[in-house]
């Protein structure tokens, strides 16, 4: 069966106060260490220069003295209350450690320890077990298996082997490696964090949880997530929502577009992801951003954090290389941007800036920059003001010279100044800038934009990605969460064709005329009544068509009778239906489905369907229910929606019926959690009205976890 558990229906669920993680008064380490190398060596040597002047006991069953320190034989030996407890412990001692700090009073463990749920049902059955005991204590705990947490804003440094820079970047992570290097490439863009936390196994902690401490935490800026499990998937995108409602760019880092890194993340921290479309559909719901990389992630964080979006995709190229531009031209084009041509007009006004072996098009390339480099922002201003392009892009040598020959101080203050010269021109305007350039080492003028806030990237594709990036987020209109209503009354237990067909119908959803038949007698009564042309299908069989169930535009008895007989002879079927044929050269084939998502809840999906399901892929997900005004917008979005509005003299179709269609069915799949799926493949829609010409039902207990 489904862990129902995992998504959450109704009113959200309430917030838990994370104050004694963050700002705790006093802090004891399990595990304690004279050994710097090890975890709890390196916890208690951070723990015992807090800044913040806190309360520190280390604790070894040893006892004696730690890196100056007294270290207690026992938590209890401590005699005095305790807010939190890291946890440094071998897997065996775990369940007794957290028995121990609950006996204490502990209002947060912290659990480094690893060898536990991450390692199959045994460990999980521990994990869970301690998780009890500390949610009835009114406690909490992180991890287990995290390196742990810090709070630069209140002073807590307490994450195993690394230093977290200051920032206002908020960091949440399941992974430890994966956070080590997200603040490696960080401090490459001289970017820090004001929280960072690593949750492991998120056995008892959430994302979700950290996620809601962060909407009103005015140190944040932005939040940045590598999640291999999205638990709680609803309270999660909720938590997601608020945090962008509150001016926080929110950007995620979700593995699992393949099978191969699905089977990666289980194995790391016991994860079940959620199909990337899901996740995909959630971003958009929310108006957060996904990447696909660590260092994507850094560089588009540094792009926000300039606090420049654009408001269309046009970008305007200079370059002081005719090679670069063109580049960059075709790598900014492949990221879904233009380039378009400039008008006459701005031409003009560029000649005048410009020498006359210059290209004044977009791209555009100065041939001279290397001797005068102020000519980028007297160009990037002509550009900007010109209300042609939504933002400028930087590219070349930008600050090569004067690293290249430090001798040539001149050159080299010349460019200094052309990089104050840009950054002053990147906050005169509402735009993005961003600067590519070849310069792979630090110098004076690229490190000078970097520190007032422009974005300076060494590879051009880095530069384009988030240019793409920040017109999505200029364009986001977050549509937010659907509520997830109530199941309706007696959960269903048949999903047999028939029965979905007369239940869907009581939806909304329009079928083709059928009947229900046991017999060759029945079959030719019901054809006779239907009117010629029909189509047979045989009842019992999850996939009719593929295996040979299906009998369409059966024009005559005889005809008829021989399909009755084939079926019967080779599939035993349960029952026979007799259904209308539809005018299908009159129309396009849709696919309406909806599935259960173990971490989200009912989904609805709308795409190109019939035989090119499969051989398309063109479709689109959204979490459910859904309205028609949304069904019709997930319709819009297709690849091949000019099929349907009426491509090369077609007639258009009847759109507004399928989205009734789509919407009805993900109201029906919300208000039944115990079906795992449903699909109208195909729904066709005509030019006038849609009818479903075919129905799969499956139910949660025919599948177990759908």
């Amino acid at each position: 069966m489904r862990d129902r558990g995992s998504v959450t229906r109704g009113a959200p669920a309430e917030h838990r106060d994370l104050a004694a993680l963050f700002d705790p008064r006093s802090i004891a380490v399990v595990g304690a260490s004279r050994d710097r190398t090890k975890w709890g060596g390196d916890l208690a040597s951070r723990l015992s220069r807090d800044p913040a002047g806190r309360d520190i006991y280390l604790v070894n069953r040893r006892g004696g003295d730690i890196q100056g320190r007294r270290a207690y034989p026992s938590l209890q030996a401590i005699g005095s209350p305790i807010d939190l407890v890291f946890l440094a412990v071998p897997a065996r001692g775990f369940s007794d450690a957290v028995d121990d700090a609950l006996a204490v009073g502990a209002k947060a463990l912290v659990v480094v320890t690893a060898g536990l749920g991450e390692l199959g049902a045994a460990g999980s059955a521990i994990q869970e077990a301690a998780v009890a005991k500390v949610r009835a204590a009114g406690s909490l705990l992180v991890g287990p298996n995290c390196l742990g947490v810090a709070d630069t804003t209140t002073g807590l440094n307490a994450v195993a082997l690394l230093d977290i820079p200051p920032g206002p970047i908020a960091f949440i992570s399941q992974s430890g490696g994966v956070g080590e290097e997200i603040v490696t490439r960080a401090q490459q863009f001289e970017q820090g964090f004001s929280r960072f936390v690593t949750l492991g196994n998120q056995a008892d902690v959430g994302i979700a949880d950290v996620l809601w401490s962060l909407v009103d935490h005015q140190k944040t800026r932005l939040v940045a997530i590598y999640a291999e499990d999205l638990r709680d998937g609803r309270q999660l995108a909720a938590a997601a929502a608020a945090c962008v409602a509150s001016g926080k760019a929110v950007l995620l880092l979700a593995p699992g577009r393949t099978e191969a890194s699905a089977r990666a993340a289980r194995s790391h921290t016991g994860a079940l992801t959620s199909d990337a479309s899901v996740v995909d559909a959630v971003c958009r719901a929310v108006g957060a951003l996904r990447v696909e990389t660590p260092d994507e992630l850094v560089e588009t964080a540094v792009g926000l954090l300039s606090g420049r979006l654009s408001r269309g995709r046009a970008v305007a190229i200079t370059s002081d290389g005719g090679g670069h531009s063109a580049i960059a031209a075709d790598v900014v084009a492949s990221v879904g941007l233009s380039v378009p041509r400039f008008s006459d007009g701005l031409r003009a006004r560029l000649a005048e800036l410009l020498p006359a072996n210059a290209a004044l098009d977009n791209p555009v390339d100065f041939a001279i920059a290397t001797v005068d480099p102020s000519t980028h922002a007297r160009v990037g201003r002509a550009l900007l003001q010109s209300g042609e392009v939504d933002a400028l892009l930087v590219t070349g040598e930008f600050g090569y010279w004067g690293a290249r020959f430090p001798e040539l101080t001149e050159l080299g203050q010349q460019e200094l100044q052309a990089a104050r010269d840009l950054a002053t021109l990147a906050h005169d305007h509402d735009l993005p800038v961003i600067v590519s350039t070849v310069n792979k080492g630090h110098s004076p003028a690229p490190d000078a934009l970097l520190s007032s806030g422009v974005p300076v990237y060494r590879e051009i594709l880095s530069a384009a990605r988030v240019l793409a990036h920040l017109a999505r987020a200029g364009a986001a209109c977050p549509g937010g969460l659907p509520e997830l209503p109530r199941p309706s009354g007696e959960p269903l237990t048949v999903g047999d064709y028939w029965s979905a067909r007369q239940i869907l119908a009581a939806y909304g959803v329009p079928f083709a005329p059928a009947r229900l038949v046991h017999g060759t007698g029945e079959a030719l009564a019901a054809a006779r009544d239907l009117g010629y042309p029909v189509v047979l299908k045989a009842m019992g069989l999850l996939h009719k068509s593929e295996a040979g169930g299906v009998a369409l535009n059966v024009t005559g008895p005889e005809e008829l009778l021989a399909a009755c007989a084939d079926m019967q002879g080779r599939l035993s079927p349960t029952a026979l239906t007799v259904e209308r044929m539809a005018p299908t050269e009159t129309g396009v084939e849709l696919i309406i489905g909806c599935r259960q998502d173990p971490r989200f809840g009912p989904v609805v999906l709308v795409g190109l369907g019939g035989i090119y399901a499969e051989i398309l892929k063109d479709s689109v997900v959204a979490l459910a229910p859904i309205e028609e005004s949304d069904a019709h917008g997930l319709l819009t979005s297709l690849r091949g929606a000019a099929l349907l509005l009426g491509a090369r003299g077609r007639p258009p179709l009847d759109v507004p019926a399928a989205a009734r269609v789509a919407a009805a069915l993900s109201h029906f799949a919300a208000t039944h959690p115990e079906v795992a799926e449903v699909e109208l493949n195909p729904l066709l829609l005509m030019p006038r009205d849609a009818v479903a010409l075919d129905a799969r039902m499956v139910l949660v207990d025919a599948v177990g976890r759908p």
